[in-house]
């Protein structure tokens, strides 16, 4: 499994070099397009080393708390993850502000749609192989190093420690609590890339569209809009850096999922009738990594592919079928790998109902749930289909029936992902118990460097259209480059119900692991089984809580859009009230003002809804203890998934909505429709790109906070302190 997982690991990170180099070496353009690339990259890079100052200061935080209350093993671990992360957002980033010009220039040169789309791929692709190589390369490292060489992985030491500040009653398994470090890393990264991306981005991207389009009737990208680099640098910190950040912590989540419920079962069955044995725990936690390694080398195939043949003009062709050849690829070599890693091993006494199958077939159906869920996406985002067209088709009335279809877009996208949910958790656990529904959260993200390559192809191509807009480059650049952002809307769609579904079904096995944890002692009885009793009043009233707290987090969210987009709008006014030559093109307008503004904004409000999902589980814990907290993670859970679809799908709508018209259908460009639409697309803006993917961070670190913290408050919090008197 080891040569596997490095193999994995060298052929990622080595074709992402040299796909990086390929993209360098594509010439980047006239002049003006590179002094225009080279503001957004400036911009780009003074925000991401701002905000990763930011963070450095909570991470040693949380690092201190971590050392001091669960142990050492677990800071590194947390440290280890925050650092893959954060690297493979900002190789991600730095590599998307090099393709964008060079994306341009291709479309340029060659008036070539696939030619195109080729440097806007490998460009991508970049953040992709990044992605996977960092998130598998960091997680083995702490399974090599802590689990193997530090014996932490070995049966007996899956048994609960006493914590070492020698509180009495408080233990835990030390591997759960490492990779669960390892796990909370990535997701803190992931969280503030997610919020704070996604603040900067949409207010930039909300201040160019309600004042250079609706008031001054300029095109999108147009060079007199003071706001129009902040977009575009906005692009590449949140749908990039963000992006990259997010489907990292999603993967590395539904892996660590299958290895802490695995550590927790180990310790639960060890007095039962049928104990799991050492060959038994060491394959159950190897296969999730083999699976991960050979979904990768799958990836590193289909991406290969992509880079030698010709492309056509069919993008969206395309990029289905990398995506369907990696998917393809990572069932054979899973499958194969299954049934010689798992032979001769008693399947039955592991929970397994179809033998040496039961964990690939899980993992099968998490991919096919997870292309189902993107299909369905699909239908409800891209504008080749009736519910976007409707969208389109309502803007002709004005932009309240544009509003009105598109939340009703949204919400009829929810039910079609949640019955694939619900049936894809039925079959896994039928298959293979909760390490099944684990393994199916592992299949669903197996392909993961080929999701966010073509997720993240989606904003290089935007940047593009920008950068040829300002430019003032031949119309027929933009119309290429708006027809790869058009497929990058739906993609990007499909990604995030990619993340979606796999943090449902992540939180699913940490909430198991989660229970185990807090029955303590009993979790060892022969006779125990996972309840969670939902007519407890604490438990209902947690999952009452639980179930609100999305609604408070997404709200903090728009109304920080919201301020940050007042400020870009009164900047921009003032820039034009102030510089008439703006408008007839004979003064630039100050674009650095409307980047620190953006910037700002970002990173005065990204702290709060972080906090609100870190701390969360801890003050309920504390104040009412291990049940309360139990409901909370159900209610949020389930919240949090509704609500993530319905924002990024309504979202996706709105903005294909608007590119649908723009193509020429009920007016087109300067149309009434269209001027509807922008509305719509500008409130779909902070749902789609801030709000939805952030909920899913959401959902999964306030499972790990919760499990690395069960064992302290189960056993020490206000509520029993104050019912034990009355008793």
């Amino acid at each position: 499994m080891n040569v596997w997982l490095i193999a994995a690991v060298v052929a990622a990170l080595g074709l992402a070099w040299v796909n990086f180099r390929i993209v360098c070496g594509q010439q980047p353009g006239t002049d003006k397009m590179q002094a225009i690339a080279k503001a957004i990259q400036e911009g780009a890079d003074a925000f991401l080393r701002l905000q990763y100052r930011k963070i450095a200061v909570i991470a040693v935080l949380i690092l201190l708390v971590l050392a001091v209350v669960v142990s050492w093993q677990a800071a590194v671990a947390f440290v280890i993850g925050a650092s893959m992360s954060a690297t493979a957002g900002w190789i991600g980033m730095k590599t998307a502000t090099l393709a964008n010009v060079r994306v341009a220039n291709k479309a340029r040169e060659t008036e070539s749609l696939g030619e195109t789309l080729k440097v806007a791929f490998l460009g991508g692709s970049v953040m992709g192989l990044a992605v996977g190589g960092f998130a598998l390369l960091g997680l083995g490292v702490v399974v090599y190093v802590f689990g193997h060489l530090m014996g932490q992985m070995r049966p007996e030491m899956l048994t609960v420690h006493g914590n070492w500040l020698g509180i009495p009653g408080i233990r835990d398994i030390p591997f759960t609590m490492t990779v669960s470090g390892y796990a909370l890393g990535c997701s803190i990264i992931a969280m503030f890339n997610r919020v704070g991306g996604g603040i900067y981005t949409k207010a930039a991207d909300m201040g160019a569209d309600l004042v250079g389009k609706m008031e001054a009737g300029i095109p999108e990208d147009d060079p007199r809009n003071p706001a129009t680099i902040a977009d575009n640098v906005g692009d590449n910190v949140g749908d990039v850096a963000g992006l990259g950040s997010d489907l990292l912590e999603s993967y590395v989540g539904a892996m660590i999922s299958a290895l802490v419920l695995v550590s927790c079962q180990f310790f639960s069955r060890a007095q039962s009738a049928s104990p799991m044995t050492a060959m038994q725990l060491e394959k159950l936690i190897a296969y999730p990594l083999l699976f991960g390694a050979l979904g990768l080398l799958s990836c590193v195939v289909g991406i290969t592919t992509m880079l030698v043949r010709k492309m056509s003009n069919r993008p969206h062709r395309e990029l289905n079928g990398v995506t369907m050849l990696s998917a393809v690829l990572t069932i054979v070599f899973t499958g194969i790998a299954g049934r010689v890693f798992f032979s001769g091993e008693d399947m039955a006494s592991m929970g397994f109902s179809v033998g040496w199958m039961s964990p690939w077939a899980c993992a099968v159906l998490g991919i096919l749930a997870g292309i189902v869920i993107g299909k369905i996406a699909e239908y409800y985002t891209s504008f080749d289909f009736r519910p976007t067209k409707a969208v389109a088709e309502a803007s002709r009335e004005g932009a309240a029936l544009t509003i009105t279809q598109g939340m009703a877009c949204g919400m009829n996208s929810v039910i079609g992902p949640v019955l694939v949910l619900g049936t894809t958790i039925i079959l896994a656990h039928t298959f293979g118990g909760l390490y099944g529904v684990a393994m199916a959260a592992i299949g669903m993200l197996s392909f993961v460097t080929v999701t966010v390559s073509v997720d993240t192809y989606g904003p290089i191509a935007d940047n593009a259209g920008g950068i040829s807009e300002m430019a003032q480059l031949n119309h027929h650049v933009r119309e290429i480059t708006d027809n790869l952002d058009a497929v990058g809307n739906t993609t990007a769609a499909i990604g995030k119900g990619f993340a979606i579904g796999s943090a449902a079904l992540a939180a699913l096995s940490l909430f198991a692991s989660y229970i185990y944890a807090q029955a303590g002692d009993r979790a060892a009885a022969p006779d125990f089984s996972l309840i969670l009793n939902m007519i407890n009043t604490l438990t209902l009233s947690g999952a009452v809580v639980g179930a609100g707290l999305p609604y408070l987090f997404s709200g903090i969210l728009i109304e920080a859009v919201a301020k940050a987009a007042r400020r870009m709008v009164q900047e921009v006014r003032e820039q034009f009230a102030r510089n008439p030559g703006i408008m007839t093109g004979e003064v630039l307008p100050n674009y650095r003002q409307c980047v620190e503004i953006s910037s700002a904004g970002a990173l005065r409000e990204m702290k709060i809804p972080a906090l609100i999902a870190v701390l969360s589980p801890l003050v309920f814990g504390f104040i009412f203890g291990a049940e309360f907290v139990g409901g909370l993670l159900i209610g949020t859970t389930l919240s949090a998934i509704m609500l993530a679809l319905y924002t990024a799908n309504a979202g996706g709508a709105w903005d294909n909505g608007k590119k649908y018209i723009e193509s020429g259908h009920f007016g087109g460009k300067g149309s009434e429709a269209h001027k509807a639409a922008v509305i719509g697309d500008t409130v779909g803006d902070p749902l789609k790109d801030t709000v939805g993917p952030s909920l899913d961070i959401l959902i999964k670190i306030m499972s790990v906070v919760s499990l690395i913290s069960v064992s302290i408050f189960a056993k020490y919090n206000i509520y029993d302190w104050l019912t034990s008197f009355m008793r």
